[in-house]
């Protein structure tokens, strides 16, 4: 067999190899918070759910205080220490997103005092290392601007939040509070949980990440980069054998 042939093949292991991990090695986790300014006596102000590669493992609700694990994935990993860190940080992050709602101000023809916020807050990981992070907000349930909290990168669906784009831009604190979450913590509790509940994880297509173009597309372009590589290599070993 000839070098060229040796080679070609190679390659041609080394790129399904990767094609395999663009395919299958992605996990995300998301918590989905939705947060009122007000609430009725005994009704929660924060409620959340979380979902690792959309599979719901846990819940908390300010009502009670408690967040309460969800599934076979929940159930075996609530006594683990991301378990606690991920609980508190829940209750915290509750807390600062009630502050900033009274500062928003919508359109006129909006329903007075302040809105519903819905955030939604994402990360995705391959090869252990974090390869996406994202804050997708809500108002009212409509969706109204998505942030790309790696390269703090603004998609605004709805003119009418980019004042509450200043705001949260302007809230430096607060900015860089939620940033650390999607860009770190949430990748570090998605390992961590996946250490122990990886197996409970049925491999099958998982909903893309609603996250900034850049981020969203990134699996998708390696994986056509791969396949033209693939498609190229195949024709080298047909031509050097023929």
């Amino acid at each position: 067999m000839s070098l060229a042939h040796t080679a070609g093949h190679l390659l041609l292991i080394l790129l399904l190899i990767e094609t395999g991990k663009t395919l299958g090695n992605a996990h995300s986790l998301c918590l989905d918070l939705t947060v009122k300014f007000q609430s009725r006596r005994h009704q929660p102000w924060c409620q959340v759910q979380g979902s690792v590669d959309t599979k719901p493992f846990l819940q908390y609700d300010s009502a009670s205080n408690k967040v309460k694990p969800l599934g076979f994935l929940g159930k075996e990993v609530n006594d683990m220490k991301a378990w606690t860190e991920i609980s508190q940080t829940l209750v915290e992050a509750g807390k600062q997103l009630r502050m900033v709602l009274p500062v928003i101000k919508l359109d006129k023809n909006e329903t007075r005092g302040p809105p519903t916020l819905q955030v939604k807050l994402c990360c995705q990981c391959e090869a252990e290392q974090c390869s996406g992070a994202s804050l997708n907000f809500s108002l009212n349930g409509r969706t109204a601007l998505l942030l790309d909290t790696m390269s703090i990168t603004w998609t605004v669906i709805d003119p009418g939040a980019t004042g509450f784009k200043e705001k949260w831009e302007h809230n430096q604190k607060l900015a860089e509070y939620f940033r650390n979450i999607s860009t770190r913590d949430c990748s570090y509790w998605l390992r961590e949980f996946l250490k122990h509940g990886e197996k409970m994880l049925v491999p099958e297509p998982t909903e893309p990440l609603i996250m900034a173009p850049d981020i969203s597309q990134s699996a998708s372009i390696r994986l056509v980069s791969c396949i033209i590589l693939l498609i190229i290599t195949q024709l080298v070993l047909i031509a050097s054998s023929s």
